[in-house]
Formats: structure tokens, sequence, C-alpha cells
């Protein structure tokens, strides 16, 4: 049972890396169709930089989650913070 759970948590990591990674290229090049429009346009206000910058934090954030913030919970975790919660009056 230990190692159907295994792999069930696999392939859901494997579709959110792969969900990501599209997402990611949509992100490039929705950014650099509406860069090409503002330099066809003349250069101005550069206001592309507001969905750049701005769906960049997201992008960046959801890929420090799935590449390196989200680790599984081991049991040892679970125990330190069970420890703590016996610990508080």
């Amino acid at each position: 049972m230990a190692e159907s759970d295994a792999r069930e948590q696999a392939v859901k990591r494997i579709k959110r890396k792969r969900q990501f990674q599209q997402q990611l290229v949509v992100y490039v090049v929705i950014n650099v169709f509406l860069w090409v429009i503002w330099a066809v346009g003349g250069f101005g206000f550069p206001w592309p930089i507001f969905v750049t910058v701005g769906w960049g934090i997201g992008i960046v954030m959801q890929g420090w989650a799935i590449y390196r913030g989200a680790r599984p919970i081991t049991e040892g975790e679970i125990e330190r913070e069970m420890q703590k919660g016996t610990d508080i009056p």
C-alpha cells in the first residue's frame, strides 16, 4: 500500500511540473508578444513591465513551490510538531 501511495504522489509531482512548464511557455510567449506590441507602438511608456513583473512573481512563487519548497512531510516532522503541541501550557 505504501508503494502505491508513493507512486501516486510521484505522478502528482510530475503532473504539477508539466503544468508549470506549460505555464512558463505561455508566460514567455505572451510577454514577448506584449513587448513586441510596445516596440511597434513607438517605445513609449513601457507598460508591459506591469504584466511581466506581476505575472512573473506568480510564476517564480509557483516554480519555487514545485522545485524547491514543496517537499513531502516526514514522520519525524510530524512527531516533532506533535511534541511541540504538548509543550504548550
